[in-house]
């Protein structure tokens, strides 16, 4: 009898693609995210509420070699989200999880502060929506020993921005959960990113008013954010001159960072 031979032929299967889920796939860092990702090597779990644009983005990935499933569930409904996760799981638990689906609000001229269900809107799915994401992901990934947790602030979270103070206050709190669950997670081989991009070419990207320096394409920022996951990096932010300013508005005293962002031309709301 052959040991070996019977050995080889239990151990000799192909490996098991890794699976990588992407919410917001139908944005700019979304979309370009999945075709980095897009490999023979790769299930994909897209979700976007885009129609048209999903399926048009998973045709792309498919012929690229990856294989792909399709999502467009509400991510703020709880109980819709917590059904489609534990579903996931049970198939496959996700090896990377990109909580990349976002909006922003800014303050309007008519009535100064931002509208109050816009906010409500921002914040759900800024914010709660990632959190609850790890709520139901990560029991799983626990019981495995391994997965990756990525999500995606902005450098507004340094520094809370005149121009969007709520879409500020939500990315420096997803932010400062990302930073915690990384410590408590590490023990159980389970890692977590927070990137942090500056301004990145998209449609949401030029609604937003002031100045936008340094402004990156989807391509070169998703290239960026897929080396820092790999390297199980804390931190991806970008780009650097921005980075660095945007850093300094958080530790300078508040009165110096303040007439800093006025005279950069960040306090015009289109009302003044």
């Amino acid at each position: 009898m052959s040991v070996g031979n019977t050995t080889s032929e239990h151990t000799n299967h192909p490996p098991r693609p890794r699976c990588v889920l992407i919410t917001g796939a139908t944005g700019a860092i979304g979309g370009a995210l999945a075709r980095v990702y897009a490999t023979p090597e790769t299930h994909l779990v897209l979700h976007g509420r885009q129609q048209q644009a999903l399926l048009a983005l998973a045709e792309e990935c498919r012929a690229a070699g990856a294989s792909v499933t399709l999502s467009s569930i509400k991510l703020t409904d709880d109980a819709e989200l917590k059904q489609w996760l534990t579903t996931l799981c049970t198939e496959h638990i996700p090896d990377i999880v990109i909580a990349n689906a976002g909006k922003n609000t800014h303050p309007q001229a008519d009535s100064m502060l931002e509208p109050w269900n816009e906010v409500e809107a921002l914040l759900d799915i800024n914010l709660k929506t990632p959190i609850a994401m790890a709520q139901h992901l990560v029991p799983a990934m626990q019981a495995r020993g391994s997965g990756q947790l990525v999500f995606i602030s902005s450098l507004a979270g340094w520094y809370g921005l005149p121009t969007a103070p709520s879409y500020s206050a939500s990315k420096a709190g997803i932010k400062a959960y990302g930073e915690g669950l990384r410590g408590l997670l590490a023990p159980h081989g389970i890692g977590v990113t927070v990137v942090m991009p500056g301004y990145v070419t998209s449609p949401m990207c030029n609604a937003m008013p002031g100045p936008k320096p340094w402004e990156w394409s989807p391509e070169r920022a998703a290239r960026v954010i897929a080396r820092g996951i790999s390297a199980n990096r804390a931190r991806v932010s970008f780009p650097f001159p921005l980075n660095f300013g945007t850093w300094w508005l958080a530790v300078l005293p508040a009165g110096v960072s303040q007439w800093l962002v006025k005279r950069l031309g960040f306090n015009h709301t289109g009302g003044e």
